[in-house]
């Protein structure tokens, strides 16, 4: 299944479920099922494995309802956690000037720094240097901790697209990656939750890739992770609990545009797609911060 989250044009939030892989139509699954609760993350804490909006979605009465008739919502609203990684592709590392790390760079963003597909990312006033970042996402849909390689993936409620948009004059302020990842509306997440079953165990070997205004920034495969999905949350629930609802970024391939000469930054009207190999298409637009 594919899930999001959106609102309609009266503003009344919901889930839809693609009708299809690649249908714009989908079943509106809380005006199909009344106890579907209107926000994703309260759903997967319900009901983690997704089951009510499996039965929503073959409802022979279920609601249908077109893309074109809404706007996406940010996927996950205001998740408890948001951990990211860094360094976990080799040539991502190399072209830093990082030696291969042997343990990742975790760091952690916030809510307020999070943008939906299709919405804008905000380039702020105070720089210029808004560098883009294609990334896999995961969704946790179990209370997880210490787990091993064996039931690491048990807790996955599904995957996504990340877009770790970074302001790389802040991010290198200090040995702290944090205040360059999280201005406000900088990261792309959507555009919907892709159920594990239909992608590969762990979504190893998917195509990943950026493009600005048409242009390939980034292309690579989630099989040149260093640390694969299994191994990631292995070392994070060694250390803290994964909860419903909190969502892990896996870090992003070379190609980044301060690592380029000369260095390319986002700037407004500029359109920044990241696309993984059977989740889809994340699409945000760059704008300045209003004064």
């Amino acid at each position: 299944m594919r899930l999001f989250s959106y609102h309609d044009k009266s503003n009344k939030k919901s889930i839809g479920v693609l009708c299809k892989k690649d249908s714009d139509e989908f079943v509106d699954v809380c005006a199909t099922d009344a106890s579907i609760p209107a926000d994703l993350s309260s759903l997967i804490a319900m009901d983690p494995d997704l089951g009510l909006a499996k039965g929503a979605l073959s409802n022979p009465n279920a609601i249908i309802k077109n893309i074109s008739d809404i706007q996406f919502d940010i996927l996950i609203d205001r998740p408890g956690k948001i951990v990211c990684m860094g360094l976990n592709y080799a040539d991502h590392a190399k072209e830093g000037g990082n030696a291969r790390p042997e343990y990742p760079s975790f760091f952690m963003r916030g809510p307020s720094s999070l943008s939906s597909h299709q919405a804008p990312l905000i380039r702020p006033r105070v720089s210029d240097k808004l560098d883009y970042e294609a990334e896999l996402a995961f969704i946790v849909g179990k209370r997880a901790r210490n787990l091993n390689r064996e039931n690491a993936l048990d807790c996955i409620a599904g995957y996504s697209i990340f877009n770790d948009g970074s302001l790389r004059d802040y991010q290198r302020k200090t040995t702290q990656w944090t205040i360059g990842k999280n201005f406000d509306q900088t990261g792309g997440f959507g555009p919907w939750l892709v159920t594990p079953d239909e992608l590969p165990r762990g979504a190893h070997g998917l195509q990943i890739q950026s493009r600005l205004n048409g242009s390939v920034m980034q292309n690579a495969n989630t099989k040149d992770f260093l640390w694969d999905v299994a191994e990631t949350i292995v070392l994070i629930t060694e250390c803290m609990t994964l909860e419903p609802g909190d969502v892990v970024i896996t870090g992003t391939p070379a190609g980044v545009g301060y690592a380029r000469n000369p260095p390319v930054f986002m700037k407004p009207g500029d359109v920044i797609e990241v696309e993984i190999q059977d989740i889809g298409v994340l699409r945000n637009t760059i704008k300045d911060e209003i004064s």
